[in-house]
């Protein structure tokens, strides 16, 4: 149907193609393009901080020009951190007074003692390198069998694929509780309603508290050293084939010294065995 040369106002022709009004507005995002050497700034910024994610972008700007001998300033190694969504762990009082304080929701698991499939969901998001570009990798990670329930990739840090990731998982099993730490993504409306009408309850993590969602973490890094560091994808199309092919045999085929050396499908479903 072409609009081009019609008197139909902008209102009807969205209500006629069912979409809503605001999108024909809309810009697409532009594309970042990153240089060789912010790249590999970004490179070491992560293989540093998930070796050590308790140091700050003043200590990580410092190891970088002793051991690079790049001149970079500390602004930029904390802006670079901030797009890549990482953040220090250590204790940072009333920092939750500042973002979204009113999302904001206690963390739920310190004396939680039994464990059980579904109980506890953990979710996260981490930054993965390609050889010319980046991607983010969300999440979700059953804590008593470390199963990686579900996961999606993203060009960028935009909320919505990880509410299509959440929507999609919650459509087969939920959890009693889903545990995350204070980021944007999960101290919005959004977030809290599509838990709230699932009647899953909500925890997040103290701000910078580095045990609080221990199990999402330790995954994360053992990804990275196994399968990211290693290998150099190319291309988007090659990152997606490697995680799908590295979370299948996490899942299914590696034994897991956590669960008694059993894998984690099979603990998620409660059988005692790991796939041949």
């Amino acid at each position: 149907m072409d609009f081009s040369d019609s008197q139909i106002t902008i209102s009807r022709q969205a209500e006629l193609l069912s979409i809503n009004r605001s999108s024909v507005y809309r810009q697409p995002p532009k594309e970042t393009v990153i240089s060789d050497d912010d790249l590999f700034i970004m490179r070491r910024i992560d293989e540093l901080h998930t070796v050590h994610p308790t140091w700050s972008y003043r200590t990580i700007t410092k190891v970088i020009r002793r051991d690079d001998h790049i001149l970079v300033n500390r602004q930029k190694i904390r802006r670079l951190m901030r797009e890549m969504g990482m953040h220090t762990i250590y204790p940072k009082p009333h920092l939750s007074k500042r973002y979204h304080a009113q999302y904001i929701r206690p963390y739920l698991l310190r004396k939680l003692n039994s464990c059980r499939p579904d109980q506890v969901w953990g979710i996260d998001i981490t930054y993965l390198r390609m050889e010319k570009g980046v991607m983010y990798l969300f999440v979700i990670i059953d804590w008593c069998s470390r199963c990686i329930v579900d996961y999606e990739l993203s060009s960028t840090l935009e909320k919505t694929f990880v509410m299509n990731c959440l929507e999609r998982a919650l459509k087969s099993r939920k959890p009693e509780i889903m545990n995350r730490d204070q980021g944007s993504h999960f101290t919005n409306p959004d977030y809290l309603g599509l838990l709230d009408r699932a009647e899953i309850k909500v925890s997040m993590d103290g701000k910078g508290q580095a045990l609080d969602n221990v199990r999402t973490e330790r995954f994360f890094r053992t990804l990275k050293y196994d399968l990211i560091y290693p290998q150099e994808f190319e291309t988007p199309r090659q990152l997606r084939k490697g995680i799908t092919e590295y979370i299948h045999e996490y899942n299914t085929y590696r034994p897991h010294s956590a669960i008694g050396d059993l894998c984690p499908l099979e603990t998620y479903n409660g059988r005692e065995f790991c796939a041949a």
